[in-house]
């Protein structure tokens, strides 16, 4: 069951003002309710019964995350502790994801939203860029990756901070953060991971707290407004028919018949 983790009011069509976008957060949660969540924002959105929605939230308890294409063969010879994580699979492609402390982010746009009107690619650059903007105020010096456009290859090592793209945020070499998406007709989904601190030596990424202790939960109202950029954004909470939804495919995401599907 979700539990919701704010106050704030629900998004109504029949409110005042239609937000250009939302911000929402979740308490941590389990693979296959976060999995399940950001698929209904990318359903409800792209039908317009939901607006366009900035998304946090966090794992618990830690998670290995599949790419959709990823054999599920690769997670079963990974050695512990990570090989005895739970694991999910997400439906957006590349390397599997250590969900530990980390800030996750999902972001879902109807295709008519100002923020996509140079295209799918260039909103990694966007979010992107507004983090490391964000992360320099705080000295976290950051760079672009190297590697070919898009977000992460459904080719190379088993986890996904392993593989660059040139939208990804590298920290002294490593990668800190990268992002994925998932494009339908109607929408499209882009979530990623922010690194903040690494618990398991399986975990080959930069972290935040490699240079400083940040609050992130205090800064996610900053955050939202850095990555709706010149759009309106509004704090509200999830709906019921958000929940309910969330709800019905979280049997999806748990059914073993999905995550070993390749």
């Amino acid at each position: 069951m979700i539990q919701e983790g704010d106050t704030a009011k629900p998004f109504s069509p029949k409110g005042d003002a239609h937000p250009l976008l939302r911000w929402a957060c979740d308490p941590p949660l389990d693979g296959p309710t976060n999995m399940a969540r950001d698929e209904t924002l990318l359903t409800l959105v792209g039908s317009g019964q939901s607006p366009p929605t900035l998304r946090f939230y966090r794992w618990s308890p830690a998670t290995i995350s599949l790419g959709y294409f990823q054999p599920i063969a690769e997670f079963e010879i990974l050695p512990p502790p990570a090989g005895h994580l739970p694991v999910v699979r997400r439906t957006t492609g590349g390397g599997a994801i250590l969900h530990d402390c980390e800030l996750t982010y999902a972001l879902v746009l109807p295709w008519s939203h100002p923020l996509l009107k140079k295209g799918p690619n260039a909103l990694y650059d966007h979010v992107h860029s507004a983090l490391a903007e964000f992360l320099g105020d705080y000295g976290v010096k950051v760079a672009p990756g190297p590697g070919t456009p898009g977000g992460c290859s459904h080719r190379g090592p088993f986890f996904c901070f392993e593989r660059h793209s040139c939208f990804d945020l590298l920290a002294d070499g490593r990668k800190l953060m990268g992002s994925a998406q998932r494009r339908t007709r109607w929408a499209v989904l882009q979530h990623g991971s922010l690194i903040l601190e690494r618990t398991y030596l399986q975990q080959v990424s930069a972290a935040v707290a490699d240079t400083i202790t940040l609050d992130i939960d205090a800064n996610l109202p900053a955050l939202a407004a850095a990555i709706g950029g010149d759009t309106h954004v509004k704090h509200r909470r999830f709906t019921q028919a958000e929940d309910d939804l969330t709800e019905k495919l979280y049997a999806k995401y748990v059914d073993p018949a999905w995550t070993r599907r390749r």
